[in-house]
């Protein structure tokens, strides 16, 4: 366009020039040829303020031009974000909120916890990844390992897990192990001894391993001494905090349920909704719950270990400051199940913290394999005892659960009446359990109700027996034929009682303390009875 202007310019002034050569030829007069030179000089002067004024006019419409463009491009890239935007989940959205969003308020992200994560690009990104990136199951086990001076168990570990696993729960189930190591060499070589002893299981999906960025870690140089632990030991339970938390991150979106295990031996199946045996050993997690338990394990991560951090979050959660502790530990129990017998149990001595011998030992693991399958009689239960929370009686009957109660007093009974009537041989109730030992019956009887009270007693007579006579009657028919002894009923039913309509518990006195009835059995036929 400037070009076409100046083109213009130099013809004009040519034909200027040509037409005053022109004139003086014609006009040899001065007074008509000094006119006509002032209008030509004063066009070129117009034309030349048009020339400035083009130039001007020009650069404002390649501004304009140059914002038209920058527009377009911005509404494509906002479509592009936009479309990215909203295939991100909520949790990465929120960290974006919190890195780009200009508001004074922000939230906390593990950044403002590990703030030497923002150094390196790659430091939450997997140094070690092998698998085939399973999502979509039930459950998922992670077990954290670490360089150990005397003995490995993590191969025995995994055998045993693997072999417990029939064909369903291979396919509905992912084993993430986590080499919780920097070292490289020494990461390397873990996976690849276990890509050759667990081929299948890797090429199946079942088995993955993964291993920290050597950047994940901060300095644990400048960790400060607390309760009494000396610096070795606050370093090994900070960086095992962290292990875990890792591994929970991992496989937060892999699952439905996360089982937290260590170098241990499982033994039974992976078929109850929680787990939890001793510290972190065997605890199950619903997978949405793990964000809140990375969160608050990075707040204290190098304050306390692990188990007592976990114990925290219950006590933050359900436990009241102006009632005593037996109060809070009741709380935390409704959200703490503990399956037993237990399925896992520690193997070995040596701890991962150099020097330290651990010996723990589950005391009823393996017990399961030792009991007999024991069904009680269809009966409908009835008890005057308040019921605590879901502890309900219906469920300790089933073997679903166990029965507790709040203090009972004098009068209060348990009832088992039977659909229909039946010849009981054996019975065995327990009270308490092992974490609350102490709720107990004391001076509490068990009661029969003889379907045929009358006919009972005719049979005694005809036999030479006074059988119905040695037990002490109640006022509404039942016979007494034993009590609670040291937390624990036990006996045998005299044959001669015929078919019972119902057995009670009756409690004698007032009882200073909850209790709990962890046992209901009432075995016929021979069976001898089981605990629930």
């Amino acid at each position: 366009m400037i070009e076409d202007y100046q083109c213009l310019l130099d013809t004009t002034g040519t034909l200027l020039a040509a037409e005053l050569k022109i004139w003086h030829f014609l006009f040899p007069a001065g007074d008509v040829v000094d006119i006509y030179q002032r209008e030509f000089l004063a066009l070129r002067d117009r034309l030349h303020a048009a020339e400035q004024e083009s130039l001007k006019r020009s650069k404002e419409l390649n501004l304009v031009l140059d914002e038209i463009k920058r527009a377009i491009s911005e509404k494509q890239a906002l479509r592009d974000i936009n479309r990215t935007w909203s295939s991100l989940s909520d949790e990465t959205k929120l960290k974006l909120w919190n890195i780009t969003n200009k508001n004074v308020l922000h939230l906390p992200t593990i950044f403002h916890h590990l703030p030497h994560l923002l150094s390196k690009e790659n430091s939450l990104q997997p140094a070690v990844h092998i698998g085939q990136g399973r999502t979509g199951v039930s459950v998922v086990m992670g077990i954290p390992s670490v360089k150990r001076e005397v003995h490995s168990y993590l191969t025995d570990t995994l055998t045993s897990l693997i072999s417990e696993l029939n064909q369903q729960e291979k396919e509905d189930t992912v084993i993430v192990v986590l080499i919780a190591e920097t070292d490289p060499q020494y990461t390397t070589g873990v996976a690849e001894n276990i890509k050759s002893l667990f081929p299948s299981e890797i090429n199946s999906g079942l088995l993955e391993v993964i291993s920290p960025s050597p950047h994940f870690y901060p300095d644990f140089s400048r960790l400060r001494e607390s309760f009494g632990d000396p610096k070795e030991r606050v370093r090994w339970r900070t960086k095992q905090n962290l292990d875990y938390c890792f591994l929970m991150m991992y496989a937060q979106s892999k699952g439905i349920y996360y089982v937290q295990s260590t170098p241990y031996r499982q033994l039974g199946v992976l078929k109850e909704k929680f787990l939890a045996f001793g510290n972190i050993l065997g605890k199950m997690f619903k997978s949405l719950d793990l964000s809140l338990i990375v969160e608050f394990l990075l707040m204290f991560y190098k304050d306390k270990p692990i188990d007592w951090l976990l114990d925290h979050i219950l006590w933050v959660k359900v436990c009241n400051p102006e009632k005593d502790a037996k109060h809070c530990d009741r709380q935390k129990a409704n959200l703490r199940i503990r399956f037993k017998p237990s399925l896992f149990q520690h193997v070995g001595t040596h701890s991962s913290l150099a020097g330290k011998i651990q010996k723990l030992k589950d005391k009823d693991f393996g017990k399961q394999a030792l009991r007999k399958e024991h069904v009680n009689p269809p009966a409908e239960v009835s008890t005057s005892l308040k019921t605590y929370q879901h502890f309900s009686l219906e469920k300790a009957y089933l073997r679903e659960d166990f029965f507790w109660a709040f203090t009972p007093t004098a009068g209060d009974f348990v009832r088992f009446r039977f659909f229909k009537p039946l010849r009981i041989e054996r019975f065995f109730f327990r009270s308490g359990n092992i974490e609350h030992p102490e709720d107990k019956l004391f001076n509490t009887t068990v009661e029969v109700l003889p379907f045929d009270s009358l006919q009972s007693d005719k049979e005694a007579l005809q036999e030479g027996r006074a059988t119905a006579f040695k037990y002490q009657r109640t006022s509404d028919g039942y016979i007494q034929i034993g009590s609670f002894s040291k937390g624990i009923a036990e006996g045998e039913v005299d044959p001669s009682f015929g078919p019972l309509e119902a057995i009670r518990l009756t409690i004698q006195t007032d009882s200073p303390v909850w209790i709990i009835l962890s046992e209901v059995i009432g075995s016929s036929g021979g069976t001898t009875p089981q605990g629930c």
